[in-house]
């Protein structure tokens, strides 16, 4: 019964802890969420401004898996190039080890009190940012109270000579013996996918005396391989750059791994200088129970030093390490087109991130729409038939329709977890604009069929007639320029400046329209190139009209 008491209580507190760690997480990004997006946006190709990011994306929601499966996402769809995931990534090795650090706290016995007083706010209040807050904190206290049940349910194992023994074979005495707890500790991780929590369990078992502080620093170790497996798993079936930043992060850890076993002892040596050799090897009575208080420091500084040293080593040889993946990773012969992909449930865990990375796809549906209607200008202004550029504009148009299928499948994924109010009604503009945007697309494909229809009719615009086609689609051109740069800026007075615009444009359409409607009958137009002159003009007032939809949904009218 002893046993069974044992497993419940460790099953029971890693189930608790993983809990606590998802809660704190979702908690923190939907307090900070608006912070993490412009931190997306600053990543750029400095390394030092990259790994920073990485430092303080993972610090905040405490995963460096979701941080390193967020990146290969966004690598994927062509949102961030190598050189800026590797800064990332080691900057999410770094920001991970702050989880230790928490796990140290001496206040692991009052999880509960905090856990249940930070409930009653989150269940009972009608703050959005309040009852988040509450959630991160609530997160906090189940943490600690499934690391104290985990603690506690450890404690037997030092009467039981079985498990002692068996944890005996993992001494690190040797250099071979470093390397089998290291791969224990890998082992482990990959199947749990979640270092944090494997890293706790190494902490309980220090803590409790099960092992010594060498074998936990060595288990730790790989735990940090471990760690990359979900990443991995993540990049299957995405790009080739994808599967490079996700291949770095595992090249990464192996190569750090690797030198600090070579000198492991001098590195046991070095934490133990700094905690103090007589500390760790004390325990500490605390309410009647030994716990191994300084030992389980020891191990947070020995993980948060090996992950701080390696990302000093490896930071100036970053260019050079992206370079490296990509002459061992060469690109496909056929050209891949990066696009927006839900990687691993995992995403949804970062719906802050999530939200930055739809809307910049949402800012390549509006360039890509940009170049569609600059090239149908090419194609009207040419006397003949241009197969190429006509190709050009429908296969963006195919393009187009796939983002918007992605847009909306990545949304309607991430809109249906638990988010704040906030980020749910940015999702909700999102899908409205990637739908106008494909619109737009369609009606430019419209006029494009409809010319083409007149060239095969050996039909042609009149010299009267082109300079006001032409002025017409240079005042759409210029209307969509200007809602799509007001979207990307986030500007909301842009409503009364659209409308104008855009009851300016409905006028000149109606002009065209009854001056054409004229000269119906005359010897200079035909019944057809009618009906194509005016269904041309129903198409750029549709245009029109879903770009003043776009403008409507930035300022939150639709």
């Amino acid at each position: 019964m002893l046993v069974v008491k044992m497993i419940f209580e460790i099953v029971g507190g890693l189930g608790i802890f993983l809990l606590g760690m998802k809660n704190m997480s979702e908690g923190m990004q939907a307090v900070a969420g608006d912070r993490m997006r412009k931190l997306i946006n600053a990543v750029t190709n400095n390394r030092f401004v990259a790994c920073g990011v990485g430092i303080t994306i993972t610090g905040l929601i405490q995963s460096s898996s979701v941080t390193t499966v967020m990146v290969v996402g966004m690598v994927n769809a062509g949102l961030m190039n190598l050189t800026q995931a590797v800064g990332v990534i080691l900057g999410a090795d770094v920001g991970t080890t702050v989880t230790a650090w928490i796990l140290i706290l001496q206040i692991t016995k009052y999880g509960l009190p905090i856990l249940g007083t930070s409930a009653f706010f989150y269940l009972f209040s009608n703050r959005e940012r309040l009852r988040y807050s509450a959630m991160m904190i609530m997160g906090l206290g189940m943490v600690f109270f499934g690391l104290q049940l985990m603690k506690e349910g450890l404690y037997p194992i030092r009467e039981m000579p079985e498990f002692l023994a068996w944890f005996q074979m993992l001494t690190p005495d040797s250099y071979f013996g470093v390397l089998r707890c290291c791969f224990v500790g890998a082992v482990i991780t990959a199947i749990v996918q979640s270092s944090s929590a494997t890293i706790g369990i190494t902490m309980g078992l220090v803590g409790t005396g099960v092992i010594n502080f060498e074998t936990g620093a060595a288990l730790v170790l790989g735990e940090n391989i471990g760690t990359t497996i979900t990443a991995l798993l993540a990049s299957l079936g995405t790009s080739t750059n994808a599967r490079r930043a996700a291949v770095a992060h595992v090249i990464i850890k192996i190569i750090g791994v690797s030198w600090i076993t070579a000198v492991f002892p001098i590195y046991i040596y070095v934490v133990k200088s700094i905690v103090g050799p007589e500390l760790i090897t004390t325990p500490v009575t605390v309410n009647g129970t030994d716990t191994y208080s300084y030992a389980m420091m020891a191990i947070a500084i020995s993980h948060s030093g090996f992950n701080i040293a390696n990302v000093i080593l490896m930071l100036p040889f970053v260019t050079i390490f992206a370079n490296l993946l990509m002459r061992i990773m060469p690109d496909k012969s056929r050209k891949e087109i990066p696009h927006l992909k839900l990687i691993d449930i995992r995403m949804l865990d970062t719906p802050a991130m999530g939200i930055a990375q739809s809307k910049k796809e949402i800012f390549n549906m509006a360039e890509l729409t940009r170049k569609m209607f600059a090239m149908l200008r090419m194609v009207i202004e040419k006397e003949n038939s241009d197969e190429n550029l006509e190709g050009k504009i429908f296969h963006r148009e195919e393009i187009l329709d796939v983002i918007q299928k992605e847009v909306v499948e990545f949304l309607s994924e991430l809109l249906s977890g638990n988010i704040p109010h906030s980020v749910m009604d940015t999702g909700r503009k999102q899908l409205r604009i990637a739908d106008e945007y494909e619109s737009v697309s369609d009606y430019i494909t419209n006029i494009l069929k409809l010319n083409i229809k007149m060239q095969k009719a050996n039909l042609k615009l009149t010299e009267k007639e082109k300079p006001h086609i032409f002025a017409l689609h240079d005042r759409i051109s210029d209307y969509i320029n200007f809602v799509s740069t007001s979207f990307e800026n986030d500007d909301s007075s842009i409503l009364a400046k659209a409308n104008t615009m855009g009851d300016g444009i409905t006028n000149y359409i109606k002009q065209l329209r009854a001056r054409h409607l004229s000269e119906v009958g005359t010897e200079h137009t035909s019944a057809l190139k009618s009906l194509i002159f005016c269904d041309v003009l129903t198409a750029y007032r549709r245009i029109k009209d879903h770009v003043l939809n776009i403008a409507e949904t930035v300022v939150g009218e639709k």
